[in-house]
């Protein structure tokens, strides 16, 4: 497992030896419909991976699967070395906190606190000082270029400021895993690229493994692996740079030899 505090890695493709997710032959149903049929995925250390599909395709159900915010009816979820599956509501709610970080579509801060109140409050449900929860507050707030609005409330941001503010909360116990439901979706076109620009250099300095469900084909482009939902299954995935390998080979494949060149020269 990962240890509490570790040092910056490179990028992950070089870091692809441990699972920190496993899920086998998940399903979920709500009444007589199946949401979910039988998922099979496994998610490396550090790997930043997007979940795409249609709506309905089960994508937001299968994070919250991951996320232990609902269970499913069969199969299993190892998280970070954990069967989640095997623990108890009270160590459920140790291991969110804990293990696990959360970005939403839409900020969801506290508006009476401060940006840095903000990201300090799961550090106190951890038990954490307020000196070392303040520490890392700070650490973050500098990291993502907000040191100066930590005095702040919400309705005095902007709205790419607020987003990195619940980026930053997410982070703050230092979790294995960051899980993100269209966390760019509320935003303009250049806080957007910034967010998504954020989620990777966060990887790189903390080694996060990043699952995030999203609608942006700019965001999923550029992410490590592409999972593609349909129907509550998985339909094929995508490694980062397939798509470019596969319309670079049509086009050789496409392109005239040396010899039908020079049979159409002399022609």
């Amino acid at each position: 497992r990962r240890p509490p505090s570790s040092p910056p890695l490179p990028h992950t493709t070089l870091f692809r030896s441990e699972k920190m997710i496993d899920i086998k032959g998940i399903t979920k149903s709500f009444g007589s419909l199946q949401v979910l049929k039988g998922i099979d995925l496994h998610i490396d250390m550090g790997e930043v991976v997007s979940i795409v599909g249609p709506s309905g395709a089960g994508k937001t159900k299968l994070l919250k699967n991951i996320g232990t915010l609902d269970k499913p009816d069969s199969g299993s979820i190892m998280v970070d070395g954990i069967d989640v599956s095997s623990l108890s509501t009270k160590k459920l709610s140790d291991f969110r906190n804990q293990h696990l970080g959360f970005v939403f579509q839409f900020h969801q801060l506290l508006p009476e606190f401060t940006a840095l109140e903000n990201i300090m409050i799961p550090a106190f449900i951890a038990g954490k000082s307020r000196k070392e929860a303040k520490e890392r507050a700070e650490e973050l707030l500098a990291f993502m270029g907000l040191s100066d609005r930590a005095s702040h409330k919400p309705a005095e941001l902007s709205g790419g400021e607020k987003q990195r503010v619940a980026v930053a909360r997410a982070l703050v116990n230092n979790p294995a895993v960051i899980l993100a439901d269209e966390p760019s979706g509320s935003l303009d076109t250049k806080n957007k690229a910034e967010l998504h620009q954020l989620f990777f250099d966060l990887r790189d300095k903390f080694g996060q493994t990043f699952v995030i469900v999203t609608h942006d084909e700019g965001l999923a482009a550029i992410t490590d692996r592409t999972i593609h939902l349909k129907d509550g299954m998985i339909e094929k995935t995508v490694e980062a740079g397939a798509a470019d390998s596969q319309e670079e080979t049509a086009k050789v494949a496409e392109a005239p030899t040396t010899e039908e060149k020079t049979e159409d020269n002399i022609i």
